[in-house]
């Protein structure tokens, strides 16, 4: 699982973060949410590795964990499956076996047409596919999501949504994703954790018990105000002008 105890991070005179406790154990999807600046994509960096903690221990003992971002950052002068399987190629995989892999995965994200296409040949949407795939391809038990879907339009964001959810979510893949949006949180995670403050902290933990199949969006709206009636969480999220609820 990963693990933080009373982490704190300073990055030259500023105070990103200070005295943050948080777990995710293996196939719970937690999901960050908070305004802007608190420190959010600060924290995913610590889990990742890439940021080493000014204070308190941070413990990842996941075997692998990799990252999708809002930008799909992928290789302009690569196919969508060279693209899928980058990671496998840096892990010494044949090509032979490590296109058979991208294959799968790119059926899987609903891509089979356009194993041949370039990333300037696909939507937006489907870029954001191929990022996915490509986290997947080197099976990883720890999925770390910063804003994946910030960058797409209502429609695609909604697809991206399912795709995480029946691919991530129903797969057991434990998962840390941070978001705006209070919707796209409750519709993915197990677990909503909202960070707030400068320098951030955790100021409200909620599980979320509903199947995931009766998340509906009704339901999503619904249960997005009643957690915005819970003061700590309308003082931190709410009333930020950067914050999004729907």
């Amino acid at each position: 699982m990963l693990k933080l105890e009373r982490v704190g991070l300073e990055l030259g005179s500023n105070t990103i973060l200070t005295d943050v406790d948080l777990t995710v154990p293996p196939g719970e999807s937690v999901c960050l949410v908070g305004p802007s600046g608190c420190g959010k994509t600060s924290l995913l960096r610590l889990a990742s590795g890439a940021l080493e903690a000014s204070a308190g221990h941070v413990v990842n003992g996941f075997s692998s964990t990799t990252a999708v971002f809002q930008e799909p950052r992928l290789l302009p002068w690569q196919r969508m499956l060279d693209n899928i399987a980058l990671g496998l190629k840096a892990r010494g995989m044949k090509r032979r076996e490590r296109l058979h892999r991208a294959s799968q995965l790119a059926d899987q994200v609903g891509l089979g047409d356009f194993h041949d296409h370039f990333p300037h040949e696909l939507s937006g949407g489907m870029q954001q596919r191929v990022a996915l795939a490509r986290a997947l391809a080197v099976g990883a038990d720890f999925l770390l999501l910063d804003e994946p879907f910030g960058a797409l339009d209502v429609g695609l964001r909604s697809e991206a949504q399912d795709l995480v959810e029946r691919l991530v979510v129903d797969q057991g893949i434990a998962t840390l994703m941070v978001t705006h949006d209070l919707t796209e949180a409750l519709r993915l995670a197990h677990r909503i954790v909202v960070i707030s403050g400068s320098p951030g902290r955790v100021v409200f933990e909620q599980a979320v018990t509903t199947p995931f199949a009766q998340r509906s969006h009704a339901w999503l709206y619904e249960e997005a105000g009643r957690l915005l009636r819970q003061p700590v969480v309308s003082e931190s999220f709410l009333f930020h002008p950067d914050s999004e609820v729907v």
